[in-house]
């Protein structure tokens, strides 16, 4: 995520070496100009931009410090709207979402993503299918609930969308459940007969929020299409879909500063777990490489037992790690999202993020042949890696359709991980394992 811009505003604030040298301010500020322009920023959205940073700077002393103040302070007021920042709950539930944006934005996916994302809060979230005019949208919804246990309102025999709604909404409150969300249906293009059809839902539900999907892919397109709908529904904000497909990020920086509404969200993978809010002061900590450890530690909250992670450390620090703990944690992972995303929120760690790419938890063939592996072993030598010895390791190899070559090597790298892992479990731990993923040349080990 933010790829693109990341490396910009490194690449500009390195031009800033001496205190005093306008030279390497306009160096700077031309880098800048260029590699926003790149990322689709608006032209307006730049210019203004670099007219502020420029008089900030040079009226506190040109150097790093006062550049990088003022570029963070510049990029985090224009990423923030007003109005409400990630999900806010309803004083008197249920919460309300209305989903709305053209066809083929994500919104079905998002509309998922979102109800996902609700339920880690350990929240009851209903989802009601009203797009009756995509084919097998309703189908599309079921599915995903099925896949991500979310509880789903549809009713295929009727063709009415606001009846479906008001359905959904007397089920919502008889079960008491803490939000519904309603997803409508979209066009290819903006009409009036869609935004009578959305009027007449939100005119009867009254939503608290009304979220607009917007496919960051299109560019200055989206924040266009954001712009004209929230003319017709006022939109309480935007959730960007396919932010994994779009590296450049301009988008993310038009959306507050040319409609004057809060991006919300982004959906930055195919999976529901690809979800993150959109904070601005957060978001902006990431473009300069700094991380977002908070938002880190939210996820990982949201996803691990307290009481198990204690368990695990105390493991690992014991040196008793094994391969069931192992599985464990892989689980854990796929809940958590890609690793690249992970590894931008890990301050000194967004250059080693765009060098691993997007490593799939799930669909890996690593991981699967791991998984293998480790359901070929007996339930002792899961519990005791030290009883693997070599007949035990040909067995295992032949009942995972391995190599003995592979079961060995990935031994090793269990082996070695597990010591690292002990090795960082310490005081230092997470500094010392920033010092080393940062080094130069650093290499996962193998």
């Amino acid at each position: 995520m933010f790829d693109t811009l990341i490396d910009s505003f490194k690449s500009a604030i390195n031009k800033i070496r001496f205190a005093d040298d306008e030279k390497s301010l306009k160096k700077a500020l031309d880098t800048l100009k260029k590699s926003l322009l790149k990322a689709d920023v608006h032209h307006k959205v730049v210019r203004d931009l670099i007219k502020t940073v420029e008089l900030e700077t040079k009226k506190d002393g040109i150097g790093k410090e006062s550049f990088l103040k003022s570029l963070k302070d510049n990029l985090t007021s224009l990423l923030t709207a007003p109005g409400n920042q990630g999900f806010v709950f309803a004083s008197k539930p249920p919460t309300t979402v209305l989903m709305c944006g053209l066809q083929g934005s994500g919104k079905t996916t998002s509309t998922i993503k979102l109800a996902n994302f609700i339920k880690t809060k350990k929240k009851k979230v209903l989802v009601a299918a009203c797009d009756l005019q995509r084919l097998a949208a309703v189908e599309q919804l079921r599915q995903l609930s099925e896949q991500y246990e979310i509880d789903l309102y549809a009713d295929e025999d009727e063709k009415n969308p606001l009846k479906i709604a008001k359905a959904a909404m007397k089920k919502a409150k008889d079960g008491l459940y803490d939000v519904l969300i309603v997803d409508t249906a979209g066009r290819l293009a903006i009409d009036e007969e869609l935004m009578d059809e959305l009027k007449s839902i939100s005119a009867f539900l009254t939503p608290d929020e009304v979220f607009y999907v917007a496919d960051s892919m299109t560019g200055q397109d989206a924040v266009r299409s954001a712009g004209t709908f929230n003319e017709y529904l006022n939109i309480t904000g935007v959730i960007l879909s396919k932010y994994d497909g779009d590296s450049k990020g301009g988008v993310a920086l038009g959306i507050a500063s040319q409609i004057n509404i809060p991006l919300r969200f982004i959906g930055t993978g195919e999976k529901a777990v690809d979800f993150e809010q959109f904070l601005p002061d957060r978001v902006v900590s990431r473009l300069m490489g700094e991380g977002d450890l908070i938002t880190l530690a939210e996820k990982t909250a949201d996803i691990v037992d307290e009481k198990q992670a204690k368990k695990i450390t105390a493991k690992i620090k014991k040196g008793q790690f094994n391969f069931n703990d192992f599985l464990e944690q892989l689980e854990s992972m796929k809940k958590l999202g890609s690793m690249k995303s992970l590894m931008g929120m890990i301050p000194g760690m967004s250059g080693m993020a765009s060098k691993i790419g997007e490593m799939d938890f799930e669909n890996s063939t690593e991981i699967k042949k791991i998984k293998a592996m480790v359901g070929s072993m007996t339930l002792k030598e899961r519990e005791n890696p030290d009883l693997l010895n070599s007949s035990r390791k040909r067995r295992i190899a032949g009942g995972s359709g391995l190599s003995q070559v592979e079961v060995n090597r990935f031994l090793k790298q269990f082996k070695n991980a597990a010591k690292m892992a002990k090795k960082f479990s310490g005081k230092n731990g997470m500094r010392d394992l920033q010092n080393m993923m940062s080094g130069q040349g650093a290499r996962f080990p193998r």
